[in-house]
């Protein structure tokens, strides 16, 4: 897999894997159609890390094809206490193969390595066992359980919250 920024060019690509509803099922946004999918597009280009919400998004691509095969991202949740949060999406042809591992320990490496932050961490919906998965695979251990936490799409859901500090991802 290879990570680069979002073009314009990959519209079609990114709109293909964001409509679909296997895909948005645990994440914040409902399918996209075509004119929300063009508004994400343009956020996910910016690659500016400077306040608090602000992240980057990262393109990841099959290394033999080009296809786009999902995206990665960190925010920036606070410049005065260095945490930050990574996501990340993956086409369901593509799981399984260790791409969402690769792709988010590489963005931990950005949180850590290039951005000196000090601690990071993954949210998601308790009821995404592959998402825990990969998170304990990069290192972050779980620390929280928070039950009906979240109005996710019309009904209460759980969460679980994981996490890592810089000086355990440098020991590892």
């Amino acid at each position: 897999m290879r990570l680069r920024t979002y073009t314009p060019d990959d519209f079609e690509e990114f709109l293909d894997l964001h409509r679909r509803e296997d895909v948005a099922r645990f994440l914040p946004w409902f399918p996209r159609d075509e004119e929300s999918a063009r508004a994400a597009l343009v956020r996910h280009q910016g690659l500016v890390v400077e306040a608090d919400g602000q992240g980057v998004t990262l393109a990841a691509l099959d290394k033999r094809t080009g296809r786009l095969v999902g995206d990665f991202v960190l925010i920036l949740r606070s410049v005065d206490h260095l945490r930050g949060e990574v996501g990340y999406v993956l086409h369901p042809d593509f799981a399984g193969q260790g791409l969402a591992t690769e792709g988010a320990r590489h963005m931990l490496h950005i949180a850590f390595d290039l951005l000196g932050l000090r601690r990071v961490i993954g949210r998601i919906d308790a009821r995404n066992v592959a998402s825990a998965r990969v998170l304990t695979k990069i290192g972050m251990r779980h620390e929280a359980h928070l039950v009906q936490n979240e109005l996710f799409k019309g009904e209460w859901t759980d969460e679980d919250d994981f996490a890592v500090l810089r000086s355990e991802w440098e020991g590892s």
